[in-house]
């Protein structure tokens, strides 16, 4: 039987749309690769999704006895988060609404 390590992070003012494409590169890398990846990587999510797998490597070492380097990013996704609705000003007195969106991160770590 596989265990599973996660980090949750939700409610990031980060929208979905942009936050997979950060989540989709390192799904499915070992752990230092993946957090060299997101180091190069130019993306406001990224630091984001970096701070959360360091997390679960924590909740890994500290539930049970894991080599680290035999970590890997088993599943990762995003779903997204409660929207913020703002109104923008608009001519002839219209306000048009504006939804800010917002994500929740899943990481999970097995060891292979």
């Amino acid at each position: 039987m596989e265990r599973h390590y996660q980090a949750v992070l939700r409610n990031i003012r980060v929208t979905p749309r942009k936050a997979r494409l950060v989540v989709d590169l390192v799904r499915g890398m070992p752990v230092s690769q993946a957090l060299d990846a997101l180091r190069a990587t130019n993306k406001k999510a990224a630091p984001l999704v970096s701070k959360l797998i360091q997390s679960a490597m924590a909740n890994a070492t500290g539930t049970a006895t894991v080599d680290v380097d035999r970590l890997v990013v088993s599943e990762a996704f995003v779903n997204e988060g409660q929207k913020l609705k703002r109104f923008l000003p608009r001519a002839q007195g219209r306000a048009t609404q504006v939804k800010k969106r917002s994500s929740h991160i899943i990481i999970k770590l097995a060891e292979i």
